[in-house]
């Protein structure tokens, strides 16, 4: 069982920045594949990034790119993901998810496929 807990939600402008933390316990950190979603109201869960194990290797949704950053750092058992350039259609509820990583670069865009899921953090983008 792995424990996530994300933290740095709130409430930014437009144009405005945020980084999002994700905390993970219970395996070794290490052995996981990292990502994040975002569900708005009334809408599917949406992938936006994951990253291998070892942080070598990351994958993006195409509206994350550019804008978006995941990075971990595996000594303090955490993932982030840097949001810049927000926008009101970012506004959303941002989930970390995890999965074991299995030694091996797969990026995983389908939100089944991971096993392990945060509580969320609310992102509020105002116009």
């Amino acid at each position: 069982q792995v424990h996530l807990v994300e933290s740095g939600g709130g409430l930014v402008q437009t144009g405005g920045s945020l980084r999002l933390s994700c905390a993970a316990s219970g395996r070794a950190f290490n052995s996981l594949a990292m990502g994040w979603f975002r569900q708005a109201p009334g809408r599917e869960r949406e992938f936006l990034a994951t990253i291998t194990g070892s942080g070598s290797e990351t994958y993006y949704a195409d509206v994350a790119k550019g804008r978006f950053t995941i990075s971990r750092d595996n000594a303090k058992n955490t993932v982030y993901l840097q949001m810049n350039s927000l926008k009101p259609e970012d506004t959303a509820i941002y989930y970390c998810t995890s999965r074991p990583d299995g030694g091996r670069y797969r990026p995983v865009s389908v939100a089944n496929e991971y096993d392990w899921w945060g509580q969320g953090t609310q992102v509020t983008v105002s116009s």
